[in-house]
């Protein structure tokens, strides 16, 4: 999918339905000249549902759909005949959705599952008739209750994907080099500074017809969580990952210290992230010999080490392996 086409944050004017007012009629029917009061309620107004769509990716279907109404009730009748309800408005959108209030920014719900259904913005009740509202000293109302307003109000629609591996590393780490060669996905790659715009997912296949979904994060450089680079606009998407896959290649300067940046990064964006299962994968590894190999392994923090080459395969099996063992454990 073209990079124009990912669209990962949206803000939405949305207006619910008013309620119906509610009715002020009486009975009058042959030879009953003067019946009782007999108005009925109003509808309820409609409700705007935003609704989990697992066929879904992106939000670029609601980039140019940012204003949104639902249908007002109708008013009661006769009879204490209830309107009819305004029709609900559905938004669906990608798993792994937030939906916040713009003004203040509390987050008001997530979507994690295909088919769930949250409210966004309520609709109006609909005002009682003034069957309701008959007493012992009053027993002919004429009077009802109007329907109560809809909501209107900007909401900011947010996606972060859901995956179980996100790829964490500097520009022209091989990151989507190694998502092209494990998975269907075909991203777009290149010698250069940030290739990968937007997150890519693949479907990794694993043995006995298993597979887990990893996602290739855009690049991250030091001071990303300051807005550098490509910023902090690709951090959120590793917050839905069950495990970091830390890539760093082999011809690096220094591994260690390219890793720690890494950490930094995260840690300075939102310190809960180091509590996800992190592996090292050392990437472009037919550089190197056993020899070197032993001595990079002295260097490195005491986590799951992998050295892999994603253009000889040296190493896929045991990485795919790794990640399985993690995700089940």
């Amino acid at each position: 999918m073209p990079s124009s086409n990912f669209v990962d944050y949206v803000k939405i004017y949305c207006r619910s339905g008013s309620g119906g007012a509610g009715s002020a009629h009486f009975r009058r029917e042959k030879f009953i000249p003067k019946g009782g009061p007999d108005g009925g309620n109003g509808g309820r107004g409609g409700h705007i549902i935003i609704k989990g769509n697992s066929q879904l990716w992106t939000l670029l279907h609601l980039k140019y759909h940012r204003h949104v109404s639902a249908g007002n009730g109708a008013p009661g009748g006769k009879q204490q005949s209830t309107g009819a309800d305004g029709k609900d408005m559905v938004l669906e959108v990608p798993l792994g959705t937030i939906a916040r209030k713009e003004e203040t920014g509390e987050i008001i719900f997530e979507i994690t599952n295909d088919g769930d259904e949250k409210i966004l913005a309520r609709g109006g009740k609909g005002g009682l008739g003034n069957t309701h509202f008959k007493s012992a000293t009053n027993q002919t109302p004429r009077y009802a209750q109007p329907g109560e307003k809809g909501i209107e109000e900007t909401f900011v629609l947010e996606l972060k994907i859901l995956a179980d591996v996100g790829l964490v590393g500097f520009p022209n780490a091989g990151k989507s080099t190694l998502l092209s060669v494990i998975s269907a996905a075909r991203p777009k790659i290149a010698d250069y500074p940030f290739t990968t715009l937007v997150p890519n997912l693949g479907i990794v296949a694993y043995r006995d017809d298993k597979s887990f979904v990893m996602a290739d994060i855009p690049g991250i450089i030091e001071g990303a969580h300051e807005g550098k680079g490509l910023g902090i606009r690709f951090l959120r998407h590793i917050e839905r990952n069950s495990i970091l896959l830390f890539l760093v290649p082999a011809d690096s300067k220094n591994i260690k210290q390219e890793y720690e940046i890494l950490i930094n990064e995260l840690k300075e964006y939102n310190p809960e992230l180091l509590d996800k299962k992190r592996i090292l994968a050392i990437s472009k590894s037919d550089l190197l010999d056993e020899e070197l190999m032993d001595e990079i392994r002295k260097e490195l923090p005491e986590i799951q080490r992998i050295f892999f080459s994603s253009l000889t395969g040296y190493g896929i099996t045991t990485l795919k392996d790794t990640i399985w063992k993690l995700l089940n454990n």
